[in-house]
């Protein structure tokens, strides 16, 4: 039977510099870190697959694979605000998403159940640091560390075999710390290259995010950017499991003030 859950998490284009990698029309000219507060808020669309295992207490572990081309199937709702920071070599962001998905799984072998419907609710929020080590470029990096806080909420309703319309909710809640880098090339005055990678664990016992993409500034005070971006968390405690992995294409705006 084909495996049928799709995940979206809507969110950023974030981390490479909201501000840094988007405001920098003027940046070969002048290269010097502002002593003044730059803010920006990014608004960002991520078309992510999803593939992995879930599991709750004394239910059979679902497998799920699917791409990014059925996520309108499956996307019940999801929001997301990106928020940015920077002072000097100094930087603070942020990254906050909310989805809940409705889809459908399989259980391994098929004994107990043969497949399931699978509804999740995913809360992530990433709160970080940053410093420059990059002085007088046009271009930044930015060695990074900060938290992020999961709550993850599934209803899972079995089908077929013993198991047969059983439904079972779970969840769990945690907290990860992340390190990493973040930062962007500048290629002219309008065209810039951002990528960014951070790894950790906490309540997890692994976190990461990777992403690439490339941006435009359409004007001094907006910026638009595409590209793509993975990130995988593996939760497993007190009989709830959740071992996952998102990847996509996204695509965001980006307005500074």
């Amino acid at each position: 039977m084909k495996k049928k859950i799709t995940g979206c998490l809507v969110c950023g284009l974030l981390y490479a510099g909201s501000v840094v990698g988007a405001e920098r029309e003027a940046a070969v000219a002048d290269s010097q870190p502002s002593s003044e507060w730059k803010f920006s808020v990014t608004p960002y669309f991520w078309a992510a697959g999803l593939s992995g295992k879930t599991s709750q207490s004394r239910s059979p572990v679902i497998d799920f694979d699917a791409g990014f081309d059925k996520l309108f199937d499956n996307l019940d709702f999801g929001a997301m605000l990106i928020g940015d920071a920077r002072k000097g070599r100094y930087s603070i962001f942020g990254d906050l998403i909310y989805t809940k998905i409705g889809s459908q799984g399989d259980t391994p072998h098929g004994i107990l159940a043969t497949s399931a419907d699978v509804q999740t609710s995913t809360f992530a929020g990433l709160i970080g640091v940053g410093y420059s080590v990059l002085e007088n470029s046009p271009h930044q990096l930015d060695v990074v560390a900060g938290l992020r806080v999961w709550s993850v909420d599934t209803d899972v309703t079995l089908k077929g075999a013993h198991l047969n319309g059983r439904k079972t909710s779970d969840g769990a809640t945690w907290v990860d710390g992340l390190v990493g880098v973040r930062g962007n090339y500048v290629l002219t005055q309008k065209f810039y290259i951002t990528g960014w990678g951070l790894i950790g664990a906490g309540g997890a016992d692994a976190d990461w995010d990777v992403g690439l993409g490339i941006g435009y500034n359409i004007s001094k005070s907006v910026s638009a950017a595409v590209g793509y971006r993975a990130l995988g968390v593996d939760y497993n405690r007190g009989g709830f499991k959740f071992d996952a992995v998102l990847q996509g294409p996204m695509a965001g705006l980006t307005i500074r003030f």
